[in-house]
């Protein structure tokens, strides 16, 4: 299993309807609302890291209002 924090920075105005948009999506397992240089942290839990890198690329920074994400990943000790 692969996790991955993701650090969404968002166009003002848009911050409820991307909280809701990605809210809808199975791989989002947390979404938490910040304040500071990112709006939005979401908690993503899929099988690989190739799965995590297409969600974050091809559904969270594809959605309209997402302006910018970080990803960070989880070690196995």
């Amino acid at each position: 299993m692969a996790i991955g924090f993701v650090l969404i920075n968002i166009a003002p105005t848009k911050e409820r309807e991307v909280y809701e948009a990605l809210s809808r999506l199975d791989e989002v397992k947390e979404l938490h609302p910040l304040f500071g240089e990112y709006d939005l942290l979401a908690k993503v839990e899929v099988k690989s890291f190739e799965e995590l890198s297409d969600i974050v690329i091809n559904k969270i920074r594809a959605t309209n209002g997402v302006t910018g994400t970080k990803t960070l990943t989880g070690a196995r000790f």
